[in-house]
């Protein structure tokens, strides 16, 4: 019996190749096969395909009831073991590398039509990181997609021809070369799309191979392809196409031509679907889902962050998130310098009229980094690093006229440097520079040994020589190839750069042009990836402003893919889930334009913990906090329905205090204009709306300090004083005047320190349970008493002395969790530009001739 059904499923599979899942039963059906082989046969087949739908990773948004058809891998497939086989050449492990692309890439795979239904129309997302494999996982989606059946493969590979080039590239070494009688090609590595003669040879009934086309966002190419693919309506029946939109939130949302043309090269498709990958999908989640749009309806896949990935997050530490232990996060590492304001002007133009003739200056920090990147490539050799390439990038404009005047200016510093290797002032310079940066990056922290300078120098005439500058922008002849041996450069850029094109060997960066948008500053970060051997010397030298930027930005990019796995455990659906995004107060989440139906987003702050951790450090602000935090707790002590006085821990709690001392609190203290977590107006108006519905009439108010009877004490009122807590500021990239940022005020067990019992070695989730059982509509507001100077502990590298001109009283507020319904308070997903100086992307060319 089991041969016989062993049997009947390799035939079952066998009708796969011509039929969906349901017909193929059918057909079982009428070769007169028993019912029972029959639900068995289905059985199995819904039980593998329940594995790929049920895998931990990678989560995923999925329409309510879309059919998963797919189980995996078949021993007959051709394309997707070749590209295992290419990869475990280039060293890939099998656990956990290519599993984990194994099961992702099927996961993705489970989410499209089967390519023998009659028609189908899907839209799907895939949510990456920067520089993570995005392009290895739809290439395996590709590779599986076709030994499925899909007929027809169009790759919308960004906007300029370097990145094109790169994915062409790509995808013939991975998918045409190993199986070059299954591959037919619309496309050439110099070549964009241009019309072919003869559709019916591509997609007759007679050529069996799959049909590879790799095109830009460019107006001109897309007309061009849909016209064609009008012309070969006759033979597009029976034509499963799958489009890949990489960079999706480039060029594609919201733009005039692109858009319009995407979804005309849809139309003439009557079996299509387009799955877009990007790393910021901040753009296409805001999309308005029932317009007539690419809004990914049927599916979002959040990828998983693949191990020894240097994201966003490790380079420039975050922020605590709601649930979240704000000790277990590091502020990461020290590897950002700071390029002071008064240099930007030397390496950019300040306004339009200055670009013509603008000549840049070197400046100390420039020519520290130049320099930096020579050692560090030299390192890397004396390592004997796997990755040939090193490179550095100059990113300071998007006018080409401003990259073209470094030319001159680097290659002199360059040759300078070549005859000054005898030099005993220029070799001790470059030592204090190697020491200090590997001392302040600890080698061994990255499982590395530390390369000494006498033994690295040795390989500077040799990376010297090597060295190119080059100009990598859209009017340069120049551009980055590392198809034909090692390349060192040095590689000035703007948007050719910007956008999904890999820069081997990155390890230095010299960043300072201002953005508007999430999405733009996310893509820009061209340094997050893989640093294989290498992962202790990256750098980048960049503006105070831009750290910070990104620092808010590392918070907001794992709150939205965190937003994205909590949908998937909601039985929510592409179409009723919009992500909450944190707003920053000179960021857009993304262009205008592509925000028209995200003006406004609800709030509410039931079951979370909000706390301050920007300041100012000027007298007179922190005066008037320090004013308003003694009439609250003056006035809670007269108020509070019990006083609970903790003298050797530090603390006090006044209990049931009525809500109108709290907001009367809120609206004289002042929170920092940057904390756009903390709208003083807005939570306001949250614990009004509570308080209509019968929750947050009472709140209890604590102090939290260390004990008292000292010099360090601070006094709220004469009956109530606690010693100074200790909170040093971050000192990443320098301190601006009058700000200071601790990063975190709140530790885990301060948000129990009104609840009974040992709540000491609770977890945070642990910590919110008790809240709702022992204070189901009580809120809790802490005072943190901050000493002005507050030292930071040896340990901590990353910080400096906070150095206020008066102590610092911090707040924390943890709000309950709502046993019903919550209620909302709308704020702005917008921005304030007016004082920052912006260069915006301008995707006009789009519309032009292809170039």
């Amino acid at each position: 019996m089991s041969d016989e059904f062993d049997g009947m499923y390799e035939t079952f599979k066998a009708l796969l190749e011509s039929f969906t899942p349901v017909e193929a039963v059918k057909r079982l059906e009428q070769f007169n096969i028993s019912r029972e082989i029959v639900d068995q046969i289905r059985e199995r087949h819904e039980q593998q395909a329940l594995r790929i739908k049920e895998l931990e990773e990678p989560r995923a948004v999925v329409l309510d009831n879309r059919v998963t058809w797919y189980t995996g891998p078949q021993p007959k497939d051709k394309c997707w073991p070749a590209i295992t086989t290419l990869l475990q050449k280039d060293g890939w492990p099998e656990e956990p590398a290519i599993r984990s692309l194994d099961d992702s890439s099927s996961r993705v795979v489970s989410l499209l039509n089967h390519p023998k239904e009659r028609s189908f129309a899907t839209r799907g997302l895939v949510v990456g990181y920067v520089q993570s494999g995005k392009t290895t996982n739809f290439t395996s989606v590709m590779a599986k997609a076709a030994d499925r059946g899909y007929k027809l493969f169009i790759v919308l590979a960004g906007v300029h021809n370097g990145l094109r080039r790169q994915t062409q590239a790509r995808l013939v070494q991975q998918l045409v070369e190993p199986n070059p009688s299954l591959w037919s090609q619309l496309t050439g590595l110099e070549n964009d799309f241009m019309p072919q003669e003869n559709p019916a040879s591509y997609f007759g009934k007679n050529n069996k191979t799959h049909v590879l086309c790799v095109v830009k966002k460019n107006a001109t190419v897309l007309r061009k392809l849909a016209k064609w693919l009008d012309k070969a309506s006759d033979h597009l029946a029976d034509c499963p196409a799958l489009i890949i939109d990489d960079e999706a939130d480039q060029a594609t949302v919201a733009t005039k031509s692109i858009n319009p043309l995407i979804l005309s090269i849809m139309g003439s498709l009557p079996r299509s679907a387009y799955v877009g990958y990007t790393a910021s999908p901040f753009a296409n989640l805001l999309i308005d889902p029932s317009a007539e749009n690419l809004y990914p309806k049927d599916f979002v896949v959040n990828l998983p962050k693949p191990a020894g990935h240097f994201g966003t997050e490790v380079l420039f530490g975050r922020y605590a998130l709601d649930g979240e232990d704000p000790e277990n996060l590091d502020d990461g590492h020290d590897m950002i310098r700071t390029v002071p304001d008064e240099d930007v002007s030397a390496v950019r133009p300040t306004t339009r009229a200055e670009i013509e003739g603008f000549e840049p200056v070197v400046t100390e920090t420039l020519r520290r980094a130049v320099e930096y990147f020579w050692m560090v490539t030299a390192a890397r050799r004396v390592r004997g690093v796997t990755n040939p390439h090193s490179t550095m990038l100059i990113h300071t404009s998007v006018n080409t006229t401003v990259h073209n005047s470094f030319k001159h200016p680097l290659q002199r510093l360059r040759d300078r440097a070549a005859r000054s290797l005898e030099d005993p002032r220029f070799l001790s310079r470059l030592r204090e520079c190697w020491d200090e940066e590997t001392a302040r990056v600890i080698a061994e922290d990255f499982g590395e040994t530390k390369v000494p300078f006498d033994q690295m120098i040795p390989q500077l005439s040799g990376v010297l020589r090597d060295c190119r500058v080059i100009m990598d922008n859209s009017s340069s002849e120049d551009r980055l190839d590392y198809e034909n041996g090692p390349v060192v450069a040095i590689a000035v850029g703007g948007n050719t750069l910007s956008r999904g094109l890999t820069l081997e060997g990155l390890s230095v960066s010299y960043f300072v042009r201002a953005v508007s948008a999430y999405d733009t500053l996310l893509q820009m970060g061209r340094w997050f990836g893989f640093r294989n051997g290498y992962a202790d010397l990256p750098r980048i030298w960049m503006t105070d402003e831009l750290a910070a930027w990104f620092r808010h930005l590392a918070t907001v990019e794992t709150e939205m893919r965190r937003d994205i796995d909590v949908y998937m455990t909601e039985d929510e659906s592409p179409l009723t889930f919009a992500v909450r995004l944190r707003t920053h107060p000179a960021l857009r989440v993304t262009a205008a334009a592509k925000m028209r139906e995200a003006v406004t987003a609800a709030s509410s702050y039931g079951g979370k913990r909000v706390q301050t951790h920007f300041f100012h450090t000027n007298a007179g602000w922190l005066r008037r906090n320090i004013d308003a935090s003694r009439a609250l707790v003056a006035d809670s002590t007269v108020k509070a329905r019990q006083v609970d006085e903790r003298t050797t821990t530090g603390r006090y709690v006044f209990r049931d205090v009525p809500h109108d001392v709290v907001t009367d609190f809120l609206s004289a203290y002042q929170f920092h204009e940057k904390s756009t977590e903390n709208d003083a107006a807005l939570i306001t108006s949250y614990i009004r709306k509570r308080v209509a519905a019968g929750s947050l009439r009472r709140w209890n108010v604590a102090v939290v300090g260390n004990p008292g009877g000292g010099d360090e004490d601070f006094d709220f009122t004469p009956q109530v004083a606690v010693g100074r807590v200790n909170r040093a500021r971050l000192d990443l990239h320098g301190s601006a005047d009058d700000y200071a940022d601790i990063k975190t005020l709140m530790s885990r067990r301060d948000a129990a320190v009104d609840l009974g019992g040992d709540c000491s070695k609770l977890t945070e989730k642990e910590i919110m349970a008790e809240r709702r059982q022992q204070l189901p509509d009580t809120g809790l507001l802490v005072l943190y008493p901050i000493d002005k100077v507050s030292n930071p502990s040896p340990s901590k590298r990353l910080r400096a002395p906070l150095n206020a001109e008066d102590h610092v009283i911090g707040v924390g507020l943890v709000f309950p969790k709502p046993k019903d319904s919550d209620s909302e308070v709308e704020g702005y997903v917008s921005a304030d530009l007016s004082k920052v100086r912006i260069e915006e992307e301008d995707y006009s060319f789009l519309d032009g001739e292809d170039v």
